[in-house]
């Protein structure tokens, strides 16, 4: 079975996100940072080489593979910022309606810049899928 690449790790979160080119999206990293220390109670820990998560929690597929991920985390991509928000989007209909102008894959929420969403609405969803994990 193959194992997952993506760990937790000691690298540095300053300077993973000190190192992103962008200052416009390096200021928003800082700014999600924050958000998700002050949402979690975690402290940002590098998964991989690109990821900063907060918390952790362990699963076990059917197949028996298993592991263990971040609750929450980002990354500053040059496309745009990623947020994971991990249970998906389906149980957050209201918020998503109210946050803004954003894209989303199956865990993944993309933002272009903050501006462009409500940092309320943001808050609340990041509040609400961390609390999910920690509760399964």
């Amino acid at each position: 079975m193959a194992e997952l690449k993506t760990k937790k790790n000691d690298g540095s979160v300053d300077e993973f996100l000190n190192s992103v080119e962008n200052p416009k999206r390096k200021a928003d990293a800082f700014e999600i940072l924050n958000l998700m220390k002050e949402v979690t109670g975690e402290e940002a820990v590098m998964w991989g080489k690109s990821l900063v998560g907060f918390g952790s929690y362990d699963y076990k597929y059917a197949s028996g593979k298993e592991g263990s991920w971040f609750l929450t985390g980002f990354s500053p991509r040059k496309q745009s910022m990623t947020l994971y928000i991990m249970p998906g989007f389906d149980r957050y209909d209201d918020l998503m309606s109210d946050l803004g102008k954003y894209k989303t894959g199956k865990s993944c929420l993309y933002v272009n810049k903050l501006e462009d969403v409500d940092m309320d609405v943001l808050r609340q969803l990041v509040q609400l899928s961390a609390d999910h994990m920690r509760s399964k």
